[in-house]
């Protein structure tokens, strides 16, 4: 914990989460960043030991894009790995606040199946008590990433993590707002409850 009491935000995923500078963006955080260029929903499903291993107070995971980039998997695929990623989590630290981000949009080839994906995970997400964040409204320009966000239509340039931080910072204000996800009933509730 930190002396304001803001324990740690781990920030997981590709190399849009590893190019994220989150120290510097977000400079009233302890933050430590296991962001992975290249990374798919496959590769983070094998770290989660990891991500486990530094007891983080808060986890905000940005995977899948990849998947349908370089690897041509389908949505079932991402959104299947998601899940088990986000029910892994829950079960390994109970007490987490988990905080799923949208897959972002890139080129417009690839946006039938980021929306597909997208409109699984958020209906999903509540089953292990995790919050979703949609910064596609943000991004986007239609059916793909917004020109002045980005050079390549898939990297967030420095406007591009500007305008997702600024998604980001009140998601994890209300994130913290919520009561813990779990935590064990003491004897003394017990008590109480009977009383």
């Amino acid at each position: 914990m930190s002396d304001d009491g803001r324990g740690l935000v781990l920030f997981l995923g590709d190399s849009i989460t590893a190019g994220g500078a989150w120290d510097e963006r977000l400079p009233e955080e302890r933050t430590v960043n296991q962001g992975i260029g290249g990374d798919t929903t496959d590769g983070v499903l094998e770290r989660l030991d990891a991500v486990v291993a530094q007891s983080p107070d808060v986890i905000v995971l940005l995977v899948g894009t990849n998947d349908f980039g370089n690897h041509r998997k389908s949505a079932e695929h991402v959104v299947r790995n998601v899940e088990t990623i986000l029910v892994t989590l829950r079960r390994e630290l109970p007490g987490v606040r988990l905080l799923l981000v949208s897959i972002l949009p890139r080129q417009a080839e690839y946006t039938p199946r980021i929306e597909e994906a997208n409109r699984h995970l958020r209906q999903f997400v509540a089953t292990c008590h995790a919050q979703y964040l949609d910064v596609w409204p943000a991004l986007a320009d239609g059916d793909h990433l917004a020109e002045q966000y980005t050079e390549d239509g898939l990297h967030l340039t420095d406007a591009g993590y500007r305008a997702y931080t600024d998604e980001l910072v009140p998601a994890l204000e209300r994130l913290r707002g919520l009561p813990p996800m779990s935590r064990p009933i003491t004897a003394i509730e017990l008590d109480e409850a009977s009383a």
